[in-house]
């Protein structure tokens, strides 16, 4: 008897089952369609985004290999391009070339390179960091005091690595305006940074002992 009616339990269980399936069975079709669909346009996306690193990459190399005085305009116009192209590595590499060999004489025109890469491109953030800093490098012999501090504000005011960086040229920066004391408080910041870079530590330290021990 018990027997026949652990039977019938698991017929009953198993119409049940039937029943719940065949009534969503759509659903579960729409579902398993999403999911395929999700995963295929992942791959493909992937793919597309190789390809266009790769086409990235053998413009940026074709560039650097063929760069002469002749072709000045055209290399100029493929690094831009690059750098609209907001890859995480070329882009910068192609902003750097383009000022290793000052081939953009326009200020405002390199500016808004770096501004293309600094908040249009996705990067790690201490590459992120590196990139602001040679902003204010570049920056650092033409701009007025608060350009220059709103430029390098989210390093110098971070535990970035670039920090002690950014606090440096600051310091020679308002050194050669002969602003001394805040040339002084600004090497002074450096030395108090833990995990600031041992060379800056010591040419700061050699500055104040040097140049502003009064």
């Amino acid at each position: 008897m018990d027997e026949d009616l652990g039977i019938i339990n698991s017929n009953t269980r198993n119409e049940k089952i039937k029943i719940f399936f065949l009534n969503n069975r759509k659903k579960f079709i729409i579902s398993f369609l999403v999911i395929v669909i999700l995963i295929l346009s992942f791959y493909i996306f992937q793919i597309y985004k190789d390809k266009n690193r790769i086409q990235i990459s053998d413009k940026y190399n074709s560039a650097i290999i063929e760069f002469n005085n002749a072709n000045k305009q055209e290399t100029i116009l493929s690094m831009k391009q690059i750098i609209e192209d907001k890859d995480s590595t070329y882009s910068p590499l192609a902003l750097y070339f383009l000022l290793d060999n000052k081939l953009i004489d326009n200020n405002n025109e390199i500016n808004n390179l770096f501004d293309v890469i600094i908040n249009e491109t996705s990067l790690e953030n201490e590459i992120k960091n590196l990139v602001i800093y040679k902003k204010a490098l570049f920056n650092a012999n033409f701009v007025k005091e608060n350009e220059l501090l709103e430029i390098l504000s989210p390093i110098i005011n971070s535990e970035s690595i670039w920090r002690s960086h950014g606090l440096y040229l600051a310091a020679e920066y308002f050194y050669s305006k002969n602003e001394k004391q805040k040339a002084k408080e600004f090497f002074e910041k450096i030395i108090l940074i833990k995990n600031a870079n041992q060379d800056i530590i010591l040419e700061a330290q050699k500055r104040l002992n040097r140049d502003l021990s009064e």
